[in-house]
């Protein structure tokens, strides 16, 4: 418990400087970037939406990956969502 005034300024110069700690901490977390693949970014939608339209042009997976604009796992991944996309509309 604060009884006088000098202890009082002393709990607020505290205060004061672990705010100043925290927001620079903040400040640090704000600017990190999260790693790892991107899930349905535009990047990713621009290119799942290229692969289903070759894809219901009749084209093989085999077919669009070998375009060489994506990867076989890739287009798998692609597969298995536009597959759940499709059972989910039925």
């Amino acid at each position: 418990m604060i009884t006088t005034l000098e202890e009082a300024l002393n709990r607020i110069a505290e205060l004061e400087s672990e705010n100043q700690t925290l927001r620079e901490e903040l400040k640090r977390y704000k600017n990190i970037t999260p790693a790892g693949r991107r899930k349905h970014d535009e990047t990713w939608m621009a290119s799942y939406n290229d692969f289903v339209v070759k894809y219901e042009a009749g084209m093989s997976i085999m077919e669009i990956v070998n375009m060489g604009e994506i990867s076989r796992r890739t287009a798998y991944r692609y597969k298995a969502y536009y597959d759940e996309i499709n059972n989910k509309m039925r």
